[in-house]
């Protein structure tokens, strides 16, 4: 019989061992440096084990590691020394963050309030865009952060919002993809919410928006462009929606995308132009320009996508036509 058999680790043992290990990944190479990532790598598994359960969670447990967790800010050291953790690791990481993020008691999320109160966290998923190697890690996180209005919010109201075109133009293809989900997420989910900041942050956002609708990258053009479609299409945006089509300049950029090489950001490009159209309070700058170009307009729509077997985009096609012709 072992007498000196090791009694179980509780969660506040897991959640202090590991942030102690933590530290120790940042040594120069060897032995010490070997053992602290073995420590951290157990650690985070018997976390995991605790949050996912054999089966079913013990909620005794969870609620533990949890307060243990917020009591000891361990949620930002992971997302700073997260580079430093070996590919499993990094993985056992989203996946507890993801956890404790879903975890509700009642009507409140627990860790969501304790995130409101540090942002820091928040923004360290953000800025893991910056190192290759983990941004697809912390971009997961992220996007389970922005499923929650108080967090996007204060995403959205920072001024690392506006680095999101510079994650989407200059990262690598999947880096650039993930920002872009997380970009389109801040902006799609909470309605009112970025409704509002649309209207009061008009200028700024297009300014930064327009950018990448003109990107010289195929895949963020057309991304771009059909987001502008679903973020001027939905009725939350009525108010931002009625200011973009009363631009000159936001018109010609659509009537100048119509005919760009590729039939796919045409097609995006049609979307957005027959808001312009279809508005039926045109202001007299807009059809003014329309009238001037109702020729050529008619004889390039006649013409237009021909051979899509789309019949939704087939209707839309004839109702702009008959719209430029009784201009």
């Amino acid at each position: 019989m072992n007498f000196f058999k090791s009694k179980p680790r509780t969660p506040p043992d897991l959640i202090r061992g590991l942030r102690d290990a933590l530290p120790r990944l940042d040594g120069p190479p060897g032995e010490a440096k070997r053992k602290a990532a073995e420590d951290v790598a157990k650690n985070l598994q018997q976390i995991k084990a605790v949050l996912y359960g054999d089966g079913e969670p013990i909620p005794e447990l969870v609620a533990q590691l949890a307060q243990e967790t917020y009591a000891t800010d361990i949620l930002h050291q992971l997302l700073l020394s997260i580079h430093l953790l070996e590919f499993e690791a990094r993985k056992d990481v989203v996946q507890i963050f993801n956890n404790l993020l879903r975890r509700q008691i009642g009507t409140l999320f627990p860790t969501v309030d304790y995130l409101r109160k540090h942002e820091e966290v928040v923004f360290a998923a953000f800025n893991g865009y910056k190192n290759e190697e983990v941004a697809l890690n912390t971009g997961m996180i992220l996007r389970e952060m922005l499923r929650h209005e108080p967090l996007a919010r204060m995403l959205l109201h920072s001024e690392q919002f506006y680095q999101f075109p510079v994650y989407i133009e200059s990262t690598t293809f999947g880096v650039s993809c993930d920002a872009f989900a997380n970009l389109k997420e801040t902006l799609t989910r909470h309605k009112t919410m970025v409704a509002d900041y649309l209207d009061k942050n008009y200028d700024r956002f297009f300014t930064s928006f327009t950018q990448l609708i003109l990107s010289q990258n195929y895949v963020t053009k057309r991304q771009s462009l059909k987001l502008l479609g679903e973020i001027l299409l939905d009725r939350a945006n009525f108010a931002v929606m009625t200011r973009y089509i009363a631009s000159e300049t936001n018109l010609k950029m659509m009537m100048n995308l119509l005919r760009d090489k590729s039939k796919n950001i045409q097609f995006e490009a049609f979307h957005v132009f027959k808001v312009f159209v279809a508005n039926p309070k045109k202001p007299p700058q807009i059809e003014s320009i329309l009238r001037r170009n109702k020729d050529k307009l008619l004889a390039f729509l006649k013409n237009f996508h021909n051979d899509k077997e789309d019949e939704q985009f087939t209707d839309e096609k004839q109702f702009l036509i008959a719209q430029i012709q009784s201009l």
